[in-house]
């Protein structure tokens, strides 16, 4: 247990650690609140600004779910991704592929290859809400090969969409995280644009 933390606070500390190393982002307050059964978001706030009072953790200004560990600082490695523009998270559309500045990124807290191949997309619609992607966020993908299951940006039938990349009887398809919408099979190509390996919201 790190020094000077109540019992609560070390367990809100080792379950940011956990989130995360498992998924490339930080836990939402909601999140937070949620998963300890505090009363209100308000808790959660409060017990993040007393982790960062201690120096166990650092809010990074005007990031929401940008949080990294001083401790950690010496092993985190910062690089910067491109932004190409928008990705629909709804109805399959065009995306528009021109270049919109960066993205600065820890590789090491991602646990991707400082080499790989990461670009990142802004979320148009709510398709993947039930994924927790919801519109305005910014995704970060990398160029490698689907597992099933994964969310992916992929360019079906001349659109490019994000979705949930499943197969069955050996056929790809696309599902969203919005029971709202249908599953989208290919009529002539499905092509994986890339894997989703984080994602990063605005703050409020």
């Amino acid at each position: 247990m790190t020094s000077d933390l109540t019992h609560r606070q070390q367990e809100i500390l080792d379950y940011l650690r956990k989130s995360q190393r498992q998924t490339g982002i930080m836990p939402s307050t909601r999140e937070i609140q949620h998963f300890f059964g505090f009363a209100s978001q308000t808790a959660a706030m409060s017990h993040l600004r007393a982790l960062e009072r201690k120096g166990v953790i650092q809010r990074l200004p005007g990031k929401a779910r940008a949080v990294i560990f001083p401790d950690e600082l010496d092993r985190g490695e910062i690089i910067d991704v491109p932004i190409y523009g928008m990705i629909a998270a709804g109805m399959s559309q065009d995306v528009e592929q021109e270049r919109q500045g960066c993205l600065s990124i820890d590789v090491t807290a991602l646990g991707i290859p400082r080499n790989s191949k990461a670009f990142a997309l802004k979320v148009r619609g709510n398709s993947m809400i039930d994924a927790h992607i919801c519109n305005g966020d910014t995704v970060i993908l990398e160029f490698r090969e689907p597992r099933k299951g994964d969310i992916v940006a992929a360019l079906i039938d001349g659109e490019t969409t994000l979705k949930r990349y499943l197969i069955e009887n050996g056929k790809p398809f696309l599902r969203a995280e919005n029971s709202d919408f249908p599953d989208l099979i290919p009529a002539q190509e499905l092509i994986i644009q890339g894997v989703l390996i984080a994602l990063m919201r605005k703050a409020a």
